[in-house]
């Protein structure tokens, strides 16, 4: 039986809610204006906007940074008692928004409530001399919330009520293009349910899935599978833990995440040996490469590559293919003391899939991080 491919996957979507891409992934942290300092320096992200008690908010301060198609907000509170500082105090530094680019924010919010969804924000209006943005939220797993963002009438900075920011201080950008996927960690036996809730609240279609027989090793495993909307563009992959000898990565962030969450978000290059160049002399760290072996066996079972395979040993970059092409992916160790979130840059090269036949090496390169910290 002849393998779908990509499009034929997900053509099978609802796609009743068009979806143009990522619009920005909001981060609640302890500290905004540090972690603003760290991604411009180590990621090369770049100033764009700001939003504080110097703008009118009075509760918050949020900095917007962006490189290319990527756009992060860094938000913190202002006061002990907020939200924002109880979820910093309970999550740590982490995602809270997965904000998503729509033409049409208030029927976006009416189509998914219609569906079960729960309401994080009504739809809101927010105007000013440059035109109007429209926003409206809902919950996915744990306390993470789609946003849905209407910008088609608006040319200012970012959206209402921020200002630009402007810095003296601006590194160069390490190319990174736009977001690829993020990945979510659910609880145990509850994949099924947020498979569902993704088909019938949001119209996506499941394109890949994994059990605890295809990711594994010799200590734990996982099961994972790949939500993605109609036309591809928004790729949303769920983990839950599976039975193990010791304790899976999974398993590790929900216990010091207290809960689901964002596990990774994989941001796109159009050069990943310049890019994991660049990111390592910022001072990003990443996982240890897999044993020679791995790279020794890359021309059988990946096949021919453009790039040298020295090169892509020397950076500890995995490789994998599928039937539409290859891909190259790295994962950075995790950006906070909490063994959280991380990152995952990725170069794809026709390759659709998800680099499945790296989960062994990667889970490897995992569990030696979690043996060092004593969570295995």
């Amino acid at each position: 039986m002849k393998t779908k491919t990509f499009a034929e996957k997900i053509a099978l979507a609802q796609d009743f809610l068009p979806i143009h891409g990522t619009d920005f992934i909001e981060f609640y942290v302890g500290n905004a204006k540090q972690a603003a300092h760290y991604y411009k320096t180590a990621f090369g992200f770049q100033s764009e906007a700001y939003a504080g008690p110097e703008t009118g908010v009075k509760d918050r301060v949020s900095y917007v940074l962006k490189q290319h198609k990527i756009r992060i907000i860094l938000t913190t509170a202002l006061h002990s008692d907020h939200e924002i500082a109880e979820h910093v105090k309970k999550h740590g530094d982490g995602v809270k928004i997965l904000a998503l680019w729509v033409d049409d924010a208030i029927k976006a919010y009416e189509e998914t409530i219609n569906r079960g969804a729960q309401c994080f924000q009504k739809p809101k209006i927010q105007t000013d001399e440059y035109g109007v943005v429209i926003t409206s939220g809902i919950y996915t797993y744990g306390e993470t919330v789609h946003l849905f963002v209407e910008r088609k009438n608006y040319k200012g900075i970012f959206m209402p009520g921020y200002v630009k920011w402007a810095s003296d201080y601006n590194p160069s950008a390490t190319g990174l293009q736009y977001v690829d996927h993020c990945v979510g960690n659910v609880g145990w036996n509850r994949m099924d349910e947020t498979v569902r809730w993704y088909q019938e609240v949001m119209g996506f279609v499941n394109i890949l899935s994994f059990d605890d027989k295809q990711i594994n090793t010799e200590y734990s495993a996982l099961m994972s599978k790949v939500m993605s909307n109609g036309n591809g563009f928004v790729k949303f992959p769920i983990n839950e833990p599976a039975e193990g000898k010791k304790k899976s990565q999974i398993e590790e962030y929900l216990e010091f995440y207290e809960g689901e969450g964002v596990q990774h978000a994989a941001l796109a290059t159009n050069d990943i040996i310049a890019t994991v160049n660049a990111l390592k002399q910022r001072g990003v760290e990443f996982l240890s490469a897999p044993p020679e072996a791995y790279y020794t066996m890359l021309p059988d079972r990946v096949g021919e590559i453009e790039e040298e395979i020295n090169t892509i040993q020397a950076l500890g970059i995995l490789v994998d293919r599928d039937e539409e092409g290859y891909l190259l992916q790295i994962f950075t160790k995790p950006v906070e003391d909490r063994p959280t979130l991380f990152f995952e840059i990725i170069q794809r090269k026709g390759a659709q899939s998800f680099g499945a036949g790296n989960f062994k090496a990667l889970f490897e390169a995992i569990e030696r991080e979690q043996e060092k910290r004593g969570n295995l």
